[in-house]
């Protein structure tokens, strides 16, 4: 049996992910999860300089997820290179260390700086403000989009994954400008913007008001947008968005997508993972097959 699959040419033992920014570098959840066993870690977004993140309070809790907004915090490149990505090294499993910045300058000061690491692939998180346009997100202008990937790819041989913003009015769209611009794979989605507020104290959960919708609630979302995309492309899609069973895994694998990511769950239960892994081999088990690969857009017509 078979669980093996390829990804912008890097081969995974399995398809199972973790998002970015659910795991930190996988120091912190190590005891519970073995990253042996993993498809790949995706690590927190990591940018040029240290930021600070937004004030607090910036998470809550919604009936069906999470909201977020705690503004990509991070020690910046060198720390990461020097204290976290080394932790990673020991390890038998894909290294994606995700990207932040904003503007074109700070992506690719950073991915310049992981050129000489052993991370396997890039994913560049292009739901951050680019300063230089006024605040929009690279990842809600599809002319920003093919640009900001073309910019990264010169300046990096690593594979790049484009992670996609939902926060558009078409999702094929931005799939097709970021494969334009030179991407090796996309992921998608991100969360959604949301808000929340309290009845009683009659202020907004999060400080700054607005926030990530993450978790089951956006699921049903996120399986349409892979089918859409996976279908404007012909890159490979790491599906992510409310993924907390197998079944929601394979799910998104038959709607188009060759990996998948598990995000919020992972707080919920740090072990989730690993029943993921395990749920997906007893499917194939039980189902008589014999490669993932069968799975892969798989959704009859």
């Amino acid at each position: 049996m078979n669980t093996s699959v390829t990804l912008a040419g890097v081969k995974l033992k399995n398809p199972v992910m973790v998002a970015s920014g659910t795991f930190g570098s996988g120091i912190e959840v190590s005891e519970f999860v073995d990253l042996n066993r993993l498809g790949a870690v995706v690590t927190k977004g990591v940018a040029l300089t240290p930021w600070q993140g937004n004030p607090t309070p910036r998470i809550a809790e919604t009936p069906s997820g999470m909201m977020n907004a705690i503004g990509l915090q991070n020690p910046g490149i060198d720390t990461f290179m020097k204290r976290d990505l080394p932790f990673l090294y020991d390890y038998n499993t894909a290294i994606v260390v995700n990207v932040v910045g904003k503007s074109e300058e700070e992506y690719c000061g950073v991915v310049e700086k992981l050129s000489d690491t052993k991370a396997d692939l890039l994913e560049i998180n292009i739901s951050c403000p680019n300063v230089k346009e006024g605040g929009i997100a690279f990842g809600q202008d599809a002319r920003a989009v093919e640009h900001i990937t073309r910019a990264i790819k010169a300046h990096t041989t690593k594979p790049i994954i484009m992670k996609l913003s939902p926060n558009v009015t078409d999702i094929k769209e931005m799939a097709r400008a970021a494969e334009a611009g030179g991407a090796d794979a996309i992921s998608l989605i991100n969360t959604l913007t949301g808000m929340k507020i309290d009845i009683r104290k009659r202020t907004f959960a999060i400080k700054n008001k607005t926030g990530g919708l993450s978790g089951p609630a956006i699921h049903p979302i996120a399986v349409r947008m892979v089918y859409e995309a996976s279908h404007a492309v012909s890159i490979p899609v790491v599906g992510m968005g409310g993924i907390a069973t197998y079944e929601d895994a394979i799910e998104m694998m038959l709607a188009g997508a060759t990996a998948v990511s598990v995000g919020t769950a992972n707080f919920r239960n740090p072990s989730v993972t690993m029943e993921i892994v395990d749920g997906i081999e007893k499917f194939m088990s039980d189902n008589k097959i014999e490669d993932i690969k069968e799975l892969i857009g798989g959704v009859k017509e």
